[in-house]
C-alpha cells in the first residue's frame, strides 16, 4: 500500500520585534501620534493646561477603542463633577486654613468610599472626582479665585486629548475587543464543562471559586463593549447575558457534584435518578443559551433575554476604607502645614492623587512601592528630555521627535497584559509628562524643574509612609466583614427582591461576594476555610431560590399543600425533610395523576446541597 500524505498545520507565533509582537508595536505608535495631535492641538488652540491633553493620552492607552472610549467618558464625567466640588470646597472653607484640609479630607474619602463600591470604569470616575479636586483646588490653594480657570483648563485640555485618542484610534484601525471577549467567554464555557467532566475537580470548593471570580471579573470589561461601535449595545447584551448563564451553569454543575451516589430506600432511589436527569436537561439548557449568546457577540444581535449583572459590594468595607483615607490625607496635609515649607500644593496634590488610585487596585501597598519607583524614573525621564535632549529647542517637530522613544517605550511595556511592569510604566509615562510639562514655547528653568521633582518624589514617599502607619485594610479583616454579612443572608435576600432581581441575577450577585471573598483571600491567612463557606452559601442559596421557583410553578389543589410542606422544611435548612417533602409531593402527585417532577428534582438538590443533616 502507498503511503499517505499527510498535512499537519502548524499555528505560527505572532510576529514580533524586538520582543514585542507587531499588535503592541502598532498600539504603541498610536499612542504616540495620538499624543502629538493633542499637543499639537492645545498649543493651536492656546491651551492654559497643555500637558492635561498627553497625560490624558498616556492615561486612556489602552489596547482596544471599546476600552479607551468607555474611559475616556468616566475620566470626562469625573473632571466635571471634581472641578464643581473643587469650586465648592473653596469657595466655602477657603478663609478657614485648617477647615479647607478638613474639607480636602472629607472629600478624598468620599471619593474613595464610592470607588470601592462600583467597579470599572465607574470606579474610575469617583478617582477622577478626587484627581480634579487635587489638582484644581489644592494645587491652587493660596490662590482660590484660580481654581475655576484651573478647573475649565483641564476641562478643555482633556477634551482635546479624547479627540485626538479617537481619531487616531479611527484611523489606523485599533481593533475592537468583542472578538477577545468572545473567545474568553468560549474558553470559560470550556472551564465549565470540564469542570462538570472531572470529578475531582466537581468535589473542590476552591475550583469552583476560581471559576466564579473569572466569570465575574469579565464584568468591567462587558461593560465598555458599549462605547466600541453602534452595535456595541446588543454586544454588551449577548455577552452579559452569556456571562450570567455561565454563573447559572457553574452553580448547576456544583449541584450535580453534591448529589450522592445512592440513597437509602428504592423511592429516595428514583427520586434521586430523577433529579440527576433534570440537572443535566438543565445544564445542557444553560450550554445552549451560551452558545447562542456567543453567536449574538459575533453577529451582533440583541439576546434573547435582555438582564442585568448586579454586583454585590460591602459597605462596611467601603466606609473603613474611606475613613483611612481621609486620615491618611489629613495627617499628611497636617504634617506639611507644620513643616512650614513653602510651594508644598503639589506634595499635597500627588498624595491625594495616590490615595484615590489606591482605591482602584487589589493592594494598594504594592501601588505606594511602585510609586516610589515611578516617581524617580519620572523626574530622571523628564529631565534628560528637556535639559539634554531638547536643551533650550521649541521646535514642535523636534519635541514629536524626542518624544517617540520614552512614549513609544513605555507604551510597548503597557501592552504587556500582566504584571507590575505595565504599571509601572503607565505611572511612568503619566508623570514624565506631568513634570515635564510640554507648553509653547518650552520653558527651561532647572530650579523650577528640580522643587518640582523634590515634592514628587516627597509625596510618594510620603504615601507610602502612610499605608505603613494607617494601612489600608487587610485581608483578613475584609474576609472577616464579606463572611459575617453572607450570614446575615435574609436581609440581603429582601433588599434583592425589592431590587426586582430574578434567579439568575441573583446569582450572579452572591457569584460578585464569592469573588471579592477570592480576591481578598489572596492577602489572607484563612483564605481556604473562608473561600469553602462563601461557596457553601453559594451553593445552598442558588438551590434555595430554584426550589422556591420551581414550587411557585405548582397552582394545582392536590400539590398546593405539598408544596406548603416543602416551603416549611426549606425554611428549616433540615436536608431530610426537604427530601421528605420531595417524597411526598411524589406521591401525591402520582395519586392524582400529576407531574410535579421539577419542583420534587428542585427539592432533592436542595436536600443533597445540604448534604442530608439539619443545620450544617
Amino acid at each position: 500500500m502507498a503511503p499517505v500524505a499527510t498535512t499537519t498545520s502548524v499555528e505560527r507565533p505572532p510576529l514580533s520585534l524586538a520582543g514585542f509582537p507587531v499588535s503592541s508595536w502598532a498600539f504603541a505608535v498610536r499612542i504616540w501620534l495620538a499624543m502629538i495631535l493633542a499637543l499639537y492641538a492645545s498649543f493651536w488652540l492656546e491651551l492654559d493646561s497643555t500637558s492635561a491633553a498627553a497625560t490624558t493620552v498616556a492615561i486612556l492607552a489602552l489596547p482596544t477603542r471599546g476600552q479607551g472610549f468607555e474611559k475616556a467618558e468616566f475620566r470626562l464625567l469625573g473632571t466635571i463633577v471634581g472641578t464643581m466640588a473643587a469650586i465648592v470646597i473653596t469657595g466655602a472653607l477657603s478663609q478657614t486654613g485648617s477647615l479647607l484640609l478638613a474639607g480636602f479630607a472629607v472629600w478624598v474619602g468620599l471619593c474613595v468610599y464610592v470607588a470601592y463600591l462600583l467597579d470599572g470604569g465607574r470606579a474610575y470616575a469617583a478617582v477622577l472626582c478626587c484627581v480634579t479636586v487635587a489638582l484644581a483646588a489644592m494645587e491652587n490653594i493660596d490662590s482660590p479665585q484660580l481654581v475655576f480657570s484651573a478647573g475649565m483648563a483641564r476641562a478643555a485640555s482633556m477634551s482635546v486629548g479624547v479627540l485626538a485618542i479617537g481619531l487616531v484610534s479611527d484611523l489606523f484601525a485599533a481593533p475592537d475587543y468583542h472578538p477577545v471577549l468572545r473567545s474568553r467567554l468560549s474558553a470559560l464555557q470550556d472551564r465549565v464543562m470540564g469542570y462538570a467532566d472531572t470529578p475531582e475537580g466537581s468535589a473542590s470548593a476552591s475550583a469552583g471559586a476560581m471559576l466564579l471570580r473569572d466569570i465575574v471579573a469579565l464584568r468591567p470589561e462587558i461593560t465598555s463593549l458599549t462605547t466600541e461601535s453602534s452595535s456595541g449595545t446588543a454586544r454588551r447584551a449577548a455577552a452579559q447575558s452569556a456571562m450570567l448563564s455561565l454563573v447559572a451553569a457553574t452553580s448547576i454543575v456544583r449541584m450535580i457534584a453534591s448529589l450522592p451516589p445512592a440513597l437509602s430506600t428504592a423511592a429516595e432511589e428514583e427520586l434521586l435518578d430523577i433529579c440527576r436527569a433534570w440537572l443535566m436537561q438543565k445544564l445542557a439548557e444553560q450550554q445552549k443559551h451560551i452558545s447562542a449568546d456567543l453567536e449574538a457577540i459575533r453577529t451582533a444581535t440583541m439576546p434573547f433575554s435582555r438582564r442585568r449583572a448586579p454586583i454585590y459590594r460591602s459597605r462596611r468595607i467601603a466606609a473603613e476604607n474611606g475613613l483611612r483615607a481621609a486620615a491618611s490625607f489629613f495627617l499628611i496635609a497636617a504634617l506639611l502645614a507644620a513643616a512650614g515649607w513653602p510651594s508644598t500644593q503639589l506634595c499635597l496634590a500627588i498624595v491625594a492623587l495616590f490615595i484615590a488610585l489606591s482605591a482602584t487596585v487589589p493592594n494598594p501597598a504594592v501601588l505606594a512601592k511602585v510609586s516610589v519607583l515611578a516617581i524617580p524614573l519620572s523626574c530622571l525621564l523628564a529631565g534628560v528630555l528637556k535639559f539634554m535632549v531638547l536643551s533650550g529647542l521649541s521646535d514642535f517637530e523636534l519635541l514629536a521627535i524626542a518624544l517617540a522613544p520614552i512614549v513609544i517605550g513605555l507604551a510597548l511595556i503597557i501592552s504587556e497584559p500582566n504584571g507590575i511592569r505595565p504599571v509601572l510604566a503607565r505611572l511612568t509615562l503619566v508623570f514624565t509628562l506631568l513634570l515635564f510639562t510640554p507648553t509653547n514655547p518650552e520653558t527651561y528653568d532647572p530650579q523650577t524643574f528640580l522643587t518640582t521633582c523634590l515634592l514628587a518624589v516627597l509625596g510618594s514617599i510620603l504615601f507610602l509612609a502612610a499605608q505603613l502607619v494607617i494601612p489600608p485594610l487587610s485581608g483578613d479583616r475584609r474576609v472577616k466583614i464579606l463572611l459575617a454579612e453572607i450570614r446575615r443572608k435574609p436581609r440581603a435576600l429582601h433588599a434583592r427582591r425589592a431590587a426586582n432581581l430574578d434567579y439568575a441575577e441573583e446569582l450572579f450577585c452572591d457569584a460578585s461576594r464569592v469573588e471579592q471573598i477570592v480576591t481578598a483571600g489572596a492577602a489572607s491567612s484563612s483564605a481556604g476555610a473562608a473561600i469553602e463557606e462563601a461557596v457553601k452559601a453559594f451553593d445552598r442559596a442558588a438551590a434555595v431560590r430554584q426550589s422556591c421557583a420551581e414550587l411557585q410553578r405548582l397552582t394545582m389543589p392536590p400539590l398546593v399543600i405539598a408544596a406548603a410542606m416543602a416551603r416549611t422544611a426549606l425554611s428549616g435548612r433540615d436536608g431530610r425533610a426537604v427530601l421528605r417533602a420531595a417524597a411526598t409531593m411524589r406521591e401525591t402527585a402520582k395519586r392524582h395523576n400529576v407531574s410535579a417532577d421539577s419542583a420534587c428534582a428542585s427539592l432533592v438538590a436542595t436536600a443533597c446541597v445540604f448534604q442530608l443533616s439539619p443545620n450544617d
